[in-house]
């Protein structure tokens, strides 16, 4: 059966390939965007099986009112993928208040207003999948990275919360978190240089450029190729929780995890003394 698919932040990158897959094998698609103008090629070739949408994830009753106009257009939904965000890259002590809001507004309350919106569709029906785009940046910090990596650290809590929560009813749930993907066209001169930082810092531009020739020499995943594994994902009886989308960060994740449980290991002197004397219960 073709399935029926919402999906945010598809008018580039890798949700436009997303939406993309499933239109070419026959699914139908409700593809949301600040904009839509950029979807007429797609309407053009797949006709009422797309549905454009014009819907920011951070306008909550927005947000209710597009998935309500997909089931309504379509009957059902089947797959929710969360991928509209953007990267806020700057140091912790560069952060404006409304840098940090703002970030968080996108990443983490956008994403979570269509998990609400959808959720009694999904429950109804007793079936659905919820997939939500993380990072690498979800599981392990970075210099610059505070504010994305926060919003990113926060999606996976409350998806694996989600999990559990749905699991009952039918629903499943997979965080994807890709590494480097070539989501724009052409090279970024300036990889870190994103258009959202309100107040850099000169301090911290010796370690903006070290980490700018970092990433600007890391390889790109091919969006198109992550496309055609997330329909594996979704076609899946039993589709894991997690799944990495590129291999770049592997290694680093595995010793970022390493070391924490030796720091908890290296420290249980002190985790004693913080619980202090506790008397025996028979």
């Amino acid at each position: 059966m073709s399935k029926v698919w919402f999906v945010t932040g598809s008018s580039r990158g890798l949700g436009r390939k997303f939406v993309e897959a499933a239109l070419s094998r026959g699914d139908r698609v409700a593809a949301t965007a600040r904009t839509t103008d950029g979807f007429a090629d797609l309407v053009a070739a797949y006709g009422d099986a797309i549905l454009p949408l014009p819907m920011d994830v951070t306008d909550r009753p927005a947000v209710f009112e597009a998935v309500r106009r997909t089931h309504e257009r379509f009957g059902r939904l089947d797959v929710v993928v969360n991928n509209a965000g953007y990267a806020q890259i700057g140091a912790v002590e560069e952060l404006t208040e409304q840098d940090l809001r703002d970030q968080l507004e996108t990443n983490l309350f956008g994403a979570v207003w269509v998990v609400q919106a959808a959720l009694p569709y999904l429950r109804e029906q007793g079936s659905g999948h919820i997939v939500q785009l993380s990072s690498a940046a979800g599981l392990i910090a970075s210099p610059l990275g505070g504010a994305y990596g926060a919003s990113k650290w926060a999606l996976e809590a409350v998806n694996e919360s989600l999990a559990q929560e749905v699991a009952g009813f039918g629903i499943k749930v997979t965080i994807i978190e890709p590494a480097g993907f070539a989501t724009r066209d052409g090279k970024n001169p300036d990889p870190l240089n994103n258009g959202h930082m309100s107040a850099a810092k000169d301090a911290y531009l010796p370690l903006r450029q070290r980490i700018s020739a970092m990433v600007d020499k890391q390889p790109s995943g091919d969006p198109a190729a992550a496309a055609a594994t997330l329909l594996k994902i979704v076609d899946s009886d039993n589709p894991p929780l997690r799944v990495l989308f590129g291999q770049g960060f592997y290694p680093m994740i595995q010793q970022a995890y390493a070391d924490r449980l030796q720091n908890w290991a290296d420290t249980q002197d002190l985790s004693i003394q913080a619980q202090g004397n506790q008397n025996s219960i028979a």
